[in-house]
């Protein structure tokens, strides 16, 4: 395979993450919304509601930027591994390990490094299984 075809394809890869990272947000906001009506329709609990709707989407968020950093890291590597894209993908890996940081502590109350290692997707699971249980 030569050059030329290597990158057509590392960037077909980087792309699909990029399609997969925003059906996960829109997909995973249906879903939260549907979390969030089966919470309220059982309970009639508007704090409730609003705390499995807060959650799973904040969980849903989470796996997207996750994906999306996946994505940005094929892209750097693998398809222009300059010093210069090396810096930029640094960048946007800390900012959005800034954003993950900040919804973990929005949605759990506490620093990601006072509990165990926990995903988006974990706190998607998380927020469907604190739904089916009320």
């Amino acid at each position: 395979m030569d050059e030329a075809t290597y990158t057509h394809w590392m960037l077909q890869v980087a792309q699909a993450f990029e399609i997969a990272a925003a059906l996960i947000l829109v997909f995973g906001l249906l879903f939260a919304f549907f979390l969030a009506a089966r919470v309220y329709t059982r309970t009639h609990d508007g704090k409730a509601t609003y705390r499995t709707l807060r959650q799973s989407f904040g969980g849903v968020i989470l796996l997207g930027l996750e994906v999306l950093v996946a994505g940005d890291l094929i892209r750097t590597v693998a398809v222009t591994p300059t010093l210069t894209n090396v810096v930029v993908l640094g960048l946007i890996v800390l900012i959005r390990t800034f954003l993950s940081f900040s919804l973990e502590i929005e949605i759990d109350g506490v620093p990601p490094w006072r509990r165990g290692l926990v995903s988006g997707a974990t706190v998607v699971r998380n927020a469907a299984q604190e739904a089916a249980s009320q």
